[in-house]
C-alpha cells in the first residue's frame, strides 16, 4: 500500500480543483460582461448567445469522449491537454477583435472544459487514498462550488476595473 502523506493529499486536490475551478470562474464571469462585450466588438444578440452557447455545447458533446481519450492514452496526459487548450483559447478570447473570433475561441475553451472537469475527479479519486475519498471529492466539489459562486463576483469586478478581456488573461497563469 502506498503511503500519501498529507502534502501529497493537498496537492491532489488542488491539482485537480483549480483548473476545474477556473473553468467555471471563467464561464460565469463572462456572463456579466457580455453587455461590455456586446459594445466592444458590435456583436448582436445572436452572436452573444453563441459566445455562451458555443461553449456549453462543446463543454457538453465533448466530455465523454475526452474521458475516453483519457482511458486510452492516459488520464494525466489527456487532462493536461484540456488545461493547455483552455489557456490557449483564453488567450485568443482575450485578444480577440470580432465577436467571431470570440465565438470560435469560447468553443475551443469548452473543448478544453470537456477535457478538465470529469478526468479532474477521476483524477484525484486515484490519487487519494480510500479513506480519504470522501473528504477529498468533497473539497473538490466545494472548490467548484467556490468557483460557481466567485465567477459573477469577479466578472463585474474585472469589466467595472479593467476591460472584459481581463476575465481571459486570469485563465493564464491559473493554466
Amino acid at each position: 500500500m502506498r503511503h500519501h502523506p498529507p502534502t501529497g493529499i493537498a496537492a491532489a486536490i488542488v491539482s485537480a480543483s483549480l483548473p476545474m475551478a477556473m473553468a467555471a470562474i471563467d464561464d460565469l464571469a463572462l456572463t456579466f460582461a457580455l453587455p461590455v462585450v456586446q459594445r466592444d466588438l458590435r456583436a448582436d444578440v445572436i452572436q452573444l448567445s453563441w459566445v455562451v452557447n458555443g461553449y456549453t455545447l462543446a463543454f457538453a458533446s465533448l466530455m465523454l469522449p475526452f474521458a475516453a481519450l483519457g482511458d486510452r492514452f492516459g488520464r494525466r496526459r489527456i487532462f493536461g491537454l484540456g488545461i493547455a487548450i483552455f489557456a490557449l483559447a483564453s488567450v485568443v478570447a482575450a485578444l480577440s477583435g470580432s465577436a467571431d473570433l470570440l465565438i470560435a475561441a469560447r468553443i475551443v475553451q469548452g473543448a478544453g472544459a470537456a477535457a478538465i472537469v470529469p478526468l479532474s475527479l477521476t483524477l484525484l479519486t486515484t490519487a487519494v487514498p480510500e479513506q480519504r475519498r470522501a473528504l477529498a471529492v468533497g473539497m473538490w466539489s466545494g472548490i467548484n462550488g467556490l468557483g460557481i459562486a466567485l465567477g459573477p463576483l469577479l466578472g463585474g469586478v474585472i469589466v467595472d476595473g479593467f476591460r472584459w478581456s481581463g476575465i481571459f488573461w486570469l485563465n493564464v497563469p491559473i493554466g
